[in-house]
């Protein structure tokens, strides 16, 4: 067998250091020299991920089976109740992976970088090490107030100084009866041994500690100075004779020398597209939510990076930065698990130590760069470790974009450094995450969310109305009546309703069995998008139907995080009104009780794609005027047959059979209404609540129908929404060229009047009577209401071969009275 020489055997030698204690300690430890006037030695974590590059599931095994053993030795319900802690540098992606083995426990990490706008809710010292002051800056102030364990994590447990500053800090602001202590390594002296028991009483909780492997340094005496001159005696060695360049990359290997290979300034930029407004890491806390959002993420990003290698890799580095450790990891898992390649992983760091070409010492080579994320403390050295002359095909540098500065992109920078020890370096840039200061404002105008059973037949936490009840006005006319008013007047379709469709027993029959047969179909769909929205948009989303069509879709997918996930989240439905936008009182309301980027809008269904576009426009005339940003106007559909979105269910045309009714399936409430005479300039919009149409009413049995399904669809839901992330969901809005094409070709010549898909045709057939249907050929059971509607109103069905969707509702300014456009105005010939 060949013989492997142990990495600290050169320090061993050279200063009398002695390594001793559990058999696996050599495996997990090396030695290396410290810069730095407070300890000579560097215990060098082969399993952390830091300085010597490892196999990234080996990196996070080690941390979750600590985790694990934490959770045992809490138990299930005091690990349901536990917070992580983490210490920077080192130990922040270890602490991570040690909370994803504990469970559900939130984490945190201390951070060197302090945040404008976010207050500090404790901060200690580490006194060993060269950059001392560690801060602690949660998002969520009350993270640590909890009265459930404390863990702390960090890469090894010498003297104990750090936890117990910790523990002594945190205890006086949120005193709590139990801790737990969490290292890869227990290095205390006979000394240190006692204190932790000792502090424990003092402080008057339990303190556990829970370690990979035990042992100890025995240092002779004068070790400092001894370390000291071997630094200084090697340093001035490798500065002798050496240019500018080589010098401070500072490998003692002999390397190929920087020139001026393509690359040798820059790399290649992969775009990861990080789900949107997740947290980079812990440094304000990570939540299990968040981490459920990242593991969905995770194959698609794995993926980019993937494509982007150079053909032909065997050996990849995955490269974090600093504190950045966790996102870096996870990502080069997920990597490891897609490519051939070996892939390895560690990230730069602050801690000078010193570099030897020895197999016996664990710092190989160096590179030494300049920081580049505009540090606190001022400019100064950066390393990267065991990186240089390691034979890597490609290293993936992944920083976050507060650390994407022209420092990093200098011909003396990171990348620089790299390109001149790999033939190809790909930059991966993740956002850096900063939580959002909440408004203290509140418009004093603005009432509180109409609720059933008062306004709507819908339970009062299914859903909000961010309306005003118009119940006792007469808003309705006759079909004929308003749209005559609607052409003559150029009146905008919004100032009235339409008299509601009372459904034939014929067509309810219909309506029913639509729903038995596609009601399970209808929940995965559910399932599928609201996995999406958790996974990118925002781990406790803040649902926004667009009333009244997906008014439904909210409370179905507030059902299905419920069920799913145990999450009670918040849904409101508002008005938005084709030519004038969405009620800008109820984003104003939105916007003081919420933080902006939480919201996610949700509707039935797309057609052509005029409600996405109509949205986008209004959010971007909101903010300018509003000074308010946050909003993103993409909205989430259960069915996008246009291709207009990216967070939707499926992309299907299939019949939704909420399509089938108006009000008796949307919670008895009417379209909404925008008229001056009844909506003033503080009100929110109007809509009507049909209480005498209770007999009809199907609301609570068409959700009842489709999440009676989840437990059923649950794991088809999950595997469809994982297949979609890892797909390119670009829109291609196929449904707005389509349209486009029928309009011209039947010689209507406004898009407007084009309602494509089951759902629109379906509303188009309730509400007037339009000049004809096309009808995909052949489609089958799904045009049965549709077919059934068009008879008892008179409309032709035309059937069509290769129609993009399974059915067109046309609408003709030739034929059809009070025809109204974009501007919601009668369109005339």
């Amino acid at each position: 067998m060949k013989n492997v020489v142990w990495t600290g055997t050169w320090v061993a030698e050279r200063l009398g250091v002695e390594l001793v204690g559990d058999e696996r300690l050599s495996d997990l430890l090396g030695l290396a020299l410290r810069r730095n006037p407070r300890r000579a030695h560097l215990l060098v974590s082969n399993v952390l991920g830091k300085h010597v590059p490892q196999s990234p599931s080996v990196v996070y095994g080690h941390g979750f089976a600590l985790g694990r053993r934490v959770r045992e030795l809490l138990g299930a319900e005091d690990a349901g109740a536990a917070v992580v802690l983490g210490y920077a540098e080192t130990a922040t992606g270890l602490g991570h992976c040690v909370a994803d083995g504990v469970g559900l426990a939130p984490y945190l990490h201390s951070t060197r970088r302090p945040v404008p706008g976010v207050d500090t809710a404790g901060g200690f010292e580490e006194s060993h090490s060269h950059a001392t002051s560690h801060l602690l800056l949660p998002e969520n102030p009350a993270l640590l107030a909890g009265a459930g364990p404390l863990v702390l994590v960090d890469d090894e447990f010498s003297t104990g100084n750090t936890v117990l500053n910790t523990i002594r800090d945190l205890h006086a602001r949120y005193p709590r009866d139990r801790y737990v202590v969490v290292a890869l390594v227990d290095m205390r002296s006979a000394a240190d041994l006692g204190r932790l028991a000792e502090f424990a009483t003092e402080i008057g909780a339990r303190v556990d500690l829970v370690t990979a492997a035990r042992g100890t340094v025995n240092l002779p005496e004068g070790v400092l100075e001894k370390g000291q001159a071997l630094v200084a005696e090697h340093e001035t060695t490798e500065a002798t004779g050496t240019t500018e360049n080589t010098r401070t990359t500072e490998n003692t290997k002999t390397t190929e020398p920087a020139d001026n290979r393509p690359g040798h300034h820059g790399a290649a930029r992969v775009e990861l597209g990080w789900p949107r407004g997740l947290p980079d890491g812990g440094r304000h806390g990570f939540t299990p939510g968040q981490r459920i959002r990242l593991d969905a993420a995770l194959p698609a990003m794995a993926a980019r990076v993937a494509e982007a290698l150079p053909e032909g890799a065997r050996r990849v580095l995955v490269l974090g930065f600093e504190e950045l450790m966790y996102a870096p990891l996870r990502l080069a898992r997920e990597l490891e698990q897609v490519v051939s390649a070996e892939v390895r992983y560690s990230t730069t760091t602050r801690s000078p130590v010193l570099a030897l070409d020895d197999p016996g010492y664990a710092i190989r080579t160096r590179l030494v760069f300049p920081a580049h994320d505009d540090p606190d403390d001022g400019p100064g050295e950066r390393y990267a470790y065991n990186v240089a002359g390691a034979g890597f095909d490609a290293v993936v540098a992944v920083v976050d974009s507060a650390a994407d500065t022209p420092a990093l992109h200098t011909p003396d920078g990171l990348l620089a450094r790299l390109a001149e020890h790999t033939p190809s370096v790909l930059l991966a840039v993740v956002p850096s995450y900063v939580p959002a200061r909440p408004s203290t404002e509140r418009p004093s105008m603005l009432p509180e969310p109409l609720r059933g059973p008062a306004f709507s037949s819908y339970a009062p936490d299914e859903v909000g109305w961010l309306l005003q009840d118009l119940s006792d006005v007469t808003l309705e006319a006759p079909t004929e009546e308003r749209e005559e008013a609607i052409q003559s007047g150029g009146a905008h379709y919004a100032e009235s309703l339409p008299v509601e469709y009372q459904p034939s027993p014929q067509y309810q029959e219909l309506f029913q069995t639509a729903l038995g047969t596609s009601a399970a179909r209808i929940a995965q769909a559910v399932g599928a998008v609201t996995e999406l929205v958790l996974a990118e948009r925002s781990p406790h989303p803040v649902l926004v139907s667009l009333a009244r069509a997906g008014t439904p879709v909210g409370v179905l997918m507030r059902r299905w995080a419920q069920h799913r996930h145990g999450l009670d989240l918040p849904h409101y439905a508002v008005s938005i009104v084709r030519g004038r936008g969405i009620d800008a009182n109820a984003l104003r309301w939105l916007a003081a009780h919420h933080d902006p980027a939480d919201v996610v809008f949700v509707d039935g269904w797309t057609g052509k794609g005029a409600i996405t576009r109509e949205l986008t426009e209004a959010i971007r005339e909101f903010e300018s005027a509003e000074g308010v940003t946050g909003f993103d106007p993409e909205i989430a559909v259960l069915a996008d047959p246009g291709s207009c979105v990216r967070t939707y269910g499926t992309r299907e045309d299939f019949l939704i059979p909420s399509a089938c009714l108006n009000s008796t399936v949307s919670g008895l409430i009417s379209r909404t209404v925008l008229r001056s005479d009844l909506v003033g300039e503080y009100d929110f919009h109007g809509a009507k609540f049909y209480r005498e149409l209770a007999g009809s009413d199907v609301s609570v049995d068409f959700l009842d129908a489709v999440a009676a399904h989840f437990p059923d669809v649950a794991d088809a839901a999950c595997a469809q929404a994982k297949e979609l992330l890892a797909t390119d969901r670009t829109p291609t809005w196929e449904g707005w060229a389509a349209v486009e094409r029928i309009s011209e070709e039947y010689e209507i010549h406004d898009v407007n009047l084009v309602k494509p898909g089951v759902g629109e045709t379906t509303r188009v057939l309730l509400r007037r009577v339009p000049w004809k249907i096309l009808a995909r050929a052949g489609a089958g059971t799904d045009l049965d209401h549709v077919r059934l509607l068009a008879q008892q109103r008179g409309v032709p069905v035309e059937e069509v071969d290769e129609l993009p969707y399974t059915c067109v509702g046309l609408i003709h300014p030739k034929y059809t009275r009070g025809a109204t456009g974009a501007d919601g105005k009668a369109v005339t010939v």
